[in-house]
């Protein structure tokens, strides 16, 4: 029987149990054949069929369009135990839910093509994936210029190029595609249904999440009509996917969470099953394996409190949703830095058996070292939170040093805006480094 705390926390009544009862039943079924899908690199469209079936695709659509309407909180208890079945799997569905719950909490687009789209993923099982990495530019949320193009014609816009690093890809029904519109000038969001002249270019073969089915796709003069365009990207303005601190991208560290628990798991079961000859007892009772084990309890406990606090935080407090950009993107650092750790201490207590393709635990460490290139990734996390801290520091001296006018009380510092809390990320987002996107 795998470990299982006797409380957890992070579960904070019945409906939150409920959950995550619900996604370990699923991470239980996925869990039988995600070391094939693994092994063999494919897509697991089983999975999804089931996940289809079980209602998994309309959790972070509105309860008024037919979805269930999971909150920030709530997605990351599923996330989190659905990875422990396959994290593949699990990052996959992520974008779905994580584009539709960026919709549901902040609408930009018309509303009626919005529902739409939740129509589709309600009756016919849509899945969706936002489409924002290319090969020359990377992700295009940092500020680069889309190599894919929109050339708008009397019956609509004709759309043209490739997007990398499109997880799911073999599955997608509808693509939120960044497109530069030629006519406007500007980056757009469009959405693109699947059509004889989208395809899929099977290239993704990786260390690590290898079943996510992240290849490229070549849009080759897709015809969508003009109500296809659906929001255009202002400079220094949050985007659909770029609002509210971008809160929703949590759910990628929770995978990684979800990782670094069943690696625990794994290890405990495994310890605690073979002997050791010297000590006449368990491998779990050995000195070093208590003491990896708890660095990877501190580790987990840390993660869980930093990850699900700032998503109760994000929840609770309206006037913060859309200025914790940093604190976001530091609990995505912590977290994924913490779970690669916590698989490596795993490694340890297991020692050469670790390696064994016939335990699952070298799969959990090739896997949990994929959520380092998730955006943002660590050295952009880092400089971006080191200009704002010498940023900062300046304005306060500056302040400091101005001389006081006489006769002059102290004045307030400007309260920042939504719209500037909004670009503070942009602003500072624009470091040219190479990343691979799983989007």
């Amino acid at each position: 029987m795998p470990y299982a705390p006797c409380a957890d926390f992070t579960l904070r009544h019945p409906s939150d149990e409920a959950l995550a009862a619900y996604a370990e039943e699923l991470a239980a079924e996925i869990g039988k054949t995600a070391r094939f899908y693994d092994e063999t690199g494919g897509f697991p469209s089983e999975h999804f069929e089931l996940l289809r079936q079980r209602g998994a695709l309309k959790l972070t659509i509105p309860r008024a369009l037919g979805g269930r309407g999971l909150s920030l909180y709530e997605l990351l208890i599923f996330q989190e135990r659905l990875a422990k079945g396959s994290a593949s799997t699990a990052l996959s569905l992520g974008w779905h839910l994580m584009a539709l719950g960026y919709l549901s909490f902040d609408l930009k687009w018309p509303r009626p093509a919005f529902e739409r789209l939740c129509r589709g993923v309600v009756q016919r099982g849509d899945l969706v994936n936002i489409l924002i990495t290319e090969r020359d530019g990377g992700n295009l949320l940092r500020g680069g210029k889309a190599a894919t193009v929109a050339h708008k014609t009397g019956e609509g816009y004709v759309i043209s190029g490739r997007k990398a690093f499109c997880s799911a890809a073999p599955a997608l029904n509808q693509m939120i595609l960044y497109a530069w519109d030629e006519q406007a000038g500007k980056t757009a969001e469009f959405l693109v249904p699947r059509t004889p002249d989208v395809h899929v270019v099977e290239n993704w073969n990786s260390l690590g999440m290898r079943s996510t089915g992240s290849h490229d796709i070549e849009f080759d003069g897709v015809l969508v009509p003009h109500e296809a365009k659906l929001l255009e990207i202002e400079k220094d303005q949050p985007s659909s996917f770029t609002t509210g601190s971008r809160a929703f991208g949590l759910q990628v560290a929770a995978v990684y969470l979800g990782i670094a628990a069943a690696a625990r798991d794994f290890i405990l079961e495994f310890a605690d099953s073979r002997q050791s000859p010297s000590l006449g007892s368990a491998i779990l009772d050995a000195p070093h394996a208590q003491q990896k084990l708890g660095e990877i309890e501190l580790l987990l406990s840390a993660s869980k409190t930093q990850l699900y606090g700032l998503a109760e935080l994000w929840e609770r407090h309206d006037a913060l949703k859309h200025r914790l950009h940093h604190e976001v993107w530091t609990t995505k650092y912590m977290v994924t830095n913490n779970a690669v750790r916590i698989v490596e201490l795993a490694m340890g207590i297991a020692g050469g058996h670790g390696l064994s393709r016939d335990f699952p635990l070298e799969r959990y460490w090739r896997d949990v070292q994929c959520g380092l290139h998730n955006p943002p990734q660590n050295d952009m996390v880092v400089s971006t939170l080191a200009q704002a801290a010498t940023r900062d520091y300046r304005q306060r001296r500056r302040e400091a040093e101005k001389p006081a006018a006489p006769g002059a009380s102290a004045q307030t510092a400007p309260v920042e805006t939504t719209a500037q809390a909004e670009s503070t990320v942009s602003q500072t987002a624009s470091i040219p480094t190479e990343e691979a996107v799983f989007h």
